[in-house]
């Protein structure tokens, strides 16, 4: 994927951004969501809501740790074939 200087830099920026309202919001939020993980008693499937937790990090975090590389010129090695 091709991308600009200018649109890297912004899309790193933005995808930062997001990871670190994430992380705040999920110590901010701590206690509501270790409930959530042990509700599944009293509460059915919300012990679901940590794990959609994680994915949506996974997915932000990783896009955002992909573009820093990018940005630094940073990749993996082309295999040859």
């Amino acid at each position: 994927m091709k991308f600009t200087k200018t649109k890297l830099v912004l899309e790193t920026a933005l995808l930062g951004i997001c990871s670190a309202v994430l992380y705040f919001l999920l110590f901010y939020f701590e206690d509501t969501v270790l409930g959530w993980s042990k509700g599944f008693k009293k509460e059915g499937w919300l012990f679901i809501a940590p794990i959609v937790i994680a994915l949506v990090f996974s997915v932000v975090h990783g896009a955002f740790t992909g573009h820093f590389w990018e940005l630094l010129g940073i990749r993996a090695k082309a295999r040859n074939k």
